[in-house]
């Protein structure tokens, strides 16, 4: 008899009227609708990565846009060595002057 009542516990009554839900005997029922109930819109409690590996990637996007952008604007005469080399702020004013 116990596994008979056992869905009253978990019943779906949020589209049932309350007299029906009376009617049926499922006042006890405390399961929210859904099929994941105690998720917010459907988001994650966890995030995928930790902090950590997400500053890291955020760290390593942001430099590599920098670089190509710097690369992008570079002047002809310029290398691939002096723009790494000024986008992490170690050029000398020799690597940013024109080469005779």
């Amino acid at each position: 008899m116990g596994g008979d009542e056992e869905w009253r516990k978990t019943a779906d009554t949020h589209k049932m009227k309350p007299e029906d839900v009376k009617a049926a005997g499922l006042e006890g029922s405390k399961r929210p609708p859904g099929q994941h109930p105690g998720e917010v819109l459907h988001q994650r409690s966890r995030l995928p990565f930790s902090y950590k590996t997400m500053a890291i990637g955020g760290l390593l996007i942001t430099a590599s846009i920098a670089y190509f952008t710097l690369y992008l604007k570079k002047k002809p005469e310029a290398s691939a060595r002096d723009v790494a080399k000024v986008t992490i702020g170690a050029a000398e004013p020799e690597d940013t002057r024109p080469r005779k």
